[in-house]
């Protein structure tokens, strides 16, 4: 997941709401207080059901116009910033871009902008998506996200993504910006591929890569020209074209090298901390008096972004798991007793755990962030273990990173992003399984996969292929459609729009009470390990 420099997470404030949301990042140091649930708030992970509440403390149920005032805040929360919010006298052009009229728009714009007003490709700017679709009847039904404590059910819209018929840059003026932050993600090739095609289209003859993440608007590293034929068959292989990396400069220094450089637009390709960058940015070009269209593209394997129903590089994550999980049972089956472990990503989150479980049915243990469990006692993973050996012969156990982390050693060790280091749960729980069996006389064959960088490292599969050229096409349409600070991604299957405040406030986990979960728990037949 890409992250934030601490240089840059200094200057940032995260977002507030009509009822003063506490900081995801106030939340985690001091433990996730959370005293006092409301009933409407059961059900959700302890994160996110402790930021819910925090949301909804001050609202009044008994005032009979709450829902109305509820939608009318979301509204406004929700609302993307556009460039006419800032610049009351920005000049509107007709779009460019129109796939009916397929004339080649020169260099000089000699004739003027083509148009095509018969061609109704175009989205219009009131156009909505619903977010949640579910009507929960109760807030005991699973997975149910309550608003009040009878789980009434608000209607609450975001706006759609796509080309408008008005755009607010002239292409000619145009320079494009593409940065890659964080680590390595399947599709990333496919996202800048196809915002530099859709550029072009446009009529954008400027498009640069900045190396390295954050750290390329640094003097030491140029721009590299992008075009077309540079990128055409990029897509063929994993990685990054233009590189990765965590940290950089700070807001001021980044925002100083744009001017510098004459950037326009900038297409951010990364996580939550890269985002919480590129809102730091947005807000600097703004105070600047800067008219630049700042556009994120949420890059996280973990598939950790709010709001969301996916992140592009899951679906190859998920898919390339199976081949680790595959081998761990094959040696497990073919050995004397014998146990695979699998170590997949998932720092916050064990999406990738969860479903590389549900997809392989090879797996008799699935332990994520979000579900605490005990390793040893009469109902911890050890005893389990020794139960499936006798009765199955073998077993395999499938962990996310970011589980069990009060089992390993604290080392307070912090990467350039500024995120905490980890131990190793993976090797942990390799470790105590042998010495386990060894003390109790049984033997165990134990074998240890972790794939997670073979993962990161290949190329995206069809349907996030597909999902990267849509996010990577809908990118350009935001930007020249005159809007900045925003981010886009899929909801209930529709591209949308999202301020980006709204999706950093706090990683997105899996809910233990989610159907999903709980199908997890049905193929794995695993019981509770506290």
């Amino acid at each position: 997941m890409g992250s934030l420099s601490p240089a840059i997470s200094s200057r940032l404030l995260l977002p507030a709401t009509s009822s003063d949301r506490i900081s995801f990042h106030a939340l985690i140091r001091s433990g996730f207080p959370c005293s006092g649930n409301r009933p409407n708030m059961i059900r959700l992970s302890k994160r996110n059901r402790c930021m819910a509440s925090a949301e909804k403390n001050s609202m009044d149920f008994s005032d009979p116009e709450w829902k109305s005032k509820f939608e009318q805040d979301f509204e406004k929360r929700f609302n993307i910033p556009h460039m006419t919010d800032f610049f009351p006298n920005a000049v509107s052009y007709p779009s460019t871009f129109c796939l009916r009229m397929r004339t080649p728009v020169s260099e000089e714009f000699a004739q003027g902008y083509p148009s095509d007003e018969e061609w109704h490709g175009y989205i219009n700017n009131n156009d909505r998506v619903l977010l949640k679709v579910i009507r929960f009847s109760s807030p005991r039904s699973a997975g149910a996200e309550c608003i009040d404590p009878d789980c009434t059910w608000v209607e609450q819209w975001i706006h759609r993504a796509g080309p408008r018929e008005k755009i607010y840059f002239k292409p000619e003026d145009v320079k494009a910006a593409i940065v890659t932050c964080g680590g390595l993600c399947p599709g990333l090739n496919d996202v800048i591929r196809q915002i530099v095609i859709t550029l072009e289209i446009y009529g954008v003859k400027k498009i640069v890569g900045i190396p390295f993440g954050y750290r390329g608007f640094g003097k030491e590293l140029a721009e590299i020209p992008l075009s077309r034929k540079v990128v055409q068959n990029v897509h063929l292989s994993g990685g990054s074209l233009l590189g990765v990396s965590r940290g950089g400069p700070n807001v001021s220094k980044i925002v100083d090298s744009m001017q510098e450089r004459g950037i326009t637009m900038l297409f951010v390709l990364g996580g939550n901390g890269t985002h919480a960058g590129a809102n730091a940015i947005h807000n600097e070009c703004l105070k600047r008096g800067l008219k630049v269209a700042v556009v994120g593209v949420p890059k996280t394997i973990d598939n950790d972004i709010l709001l969301m129903d996916k992140t592009f590089g899951f679906d190859t994550a998920v898919e390339e798991a199976q081949r680790a999980i595959n081998s761990a049972y094959i040696e497990a089956h073919s050995a004397y007793r014998g146990v695979g472990v699998v170590k997949l990503m998932g720092r916050s989150s064990g999406f990738i755990a969860m479903q590389a479980a549900l997809a392989s049915g090879q797996i008799d243990i699935c332990l994520i962030p979000e579900v605490p469990f005990e390793l040893h006692g009469p109902h911890g993973v050890l005893k389990h273990l020794k139960y499936l050996l006798e009765t199955k012969g073998s077993a395999v156990i499938c962990v996310a990173e970011g589980a069990g982390q009060n089992f390993v050693e604290k080392t307070n060790a912090k990467d350039a992003s500024g995120n905490v280091v980890y131990g190793d749960i993976g090797v942990h729980i390799h470790q105590e399984i042998k010495k386990y069996f060894k003390e109790i006389g049984d033997p165990a064959d134990v074998k240890y996969i972790d794939p997670t960088y073979m993962i990161r490292a290949c190329r995206a599969n069809a349907s996030d292929r597909i999902l990267c050229t849509v996010l990577g096409q809908n990118a350009v349409h935001g930007a020249f459609g005159g809007y900045s600070g925003i981010t886009v991604g899929i909801c209930n299957t529709h591209y949308v729009y999202l301020p980006i405040p709204e999706v950093i406030s706090y990683p997105r986990t899996v809910d233990p009470n989610s159907r999903m979960w709980h199908r997890c728990l049905t193929s794995t037949g695993q019981p509770d390990f506290i």
